[in-house]
């Protein structure tokens, strides 16, 4: 198992597990995103905040990461921090623990950076995922109302946002 920055080539890959993980939030839950814009991901991809980790020389989970987040944590925003967000496992690789696997390896790169907190969001009525968040270390740090703004996806307009954080000097 390698985690390492995506690649313009992988963008097709990328997009088409965005899909299915649509699909699958429909076949669960009423909470589904509303897709992404490929233009912003290859933004991502250029800036190297776009992640994927491999495994059998396949994308096994993508992720992306960004160093600021105001448009969700306000004026918390203001401390060094990395924040995680679109965790997409392939569904062939369903199980394998990639938030615990994610969260580590986001702890390393903070603790290696000179970053404070490692933080994520959810919807907040996602409990199933804060269990998963809180199982691998995360502290649930409050709600957030979300007003439309063109600096968040569609998918976050008008919802209520759960936030969670590791502080990691705390470690």
């Amino acid at each position: 198992m390698q985690i390492i920055n995506s690649t313009l080539q992988d963008l097709s890959a990328i997009m088409s597990l965005y899909d299915e993980a649509i699909a699958h939030q429909k076949a669960v839950s009423d909470l589904v995103w509303k897709g992404f814009d490929e233009e912003v991901v290859v933004n991502e991809i250029n800036e190297n905040r776009q992640w994927k980790i491999m495994m059998e020389n396949e994308i096994a989970c993508v992720f992306m990461t960004a160093y600021n987040d105001p448009a969700i944590w306000d004026e918390k925003d203001r401390d060094s921090a990395i924040y995680v967000h679109r965790i997409v496992t392939n569904p062939k690789f369903r199980g394998k623990g990639f938030v615990q696997i994610i969260t580590d390896w986001a702890m390393d790169y903070a603790g290696s950076n000179n970053i404070d907190f490692v933080r994520l969001d959810t919807w907040q009525d996602n409990a199933k995922l804060h269990q998963i968040y809180q199982k691998a270390g995360f502290t649930y740090v409050g709600i957030k109302s979300i007003t439309p703004t063109k600096d968040l996806p569609k998918h976050y307009w008008g919802t209520k946002l759960g936030l969670f954080e590791i502080k990691i000097s705390a470690l």
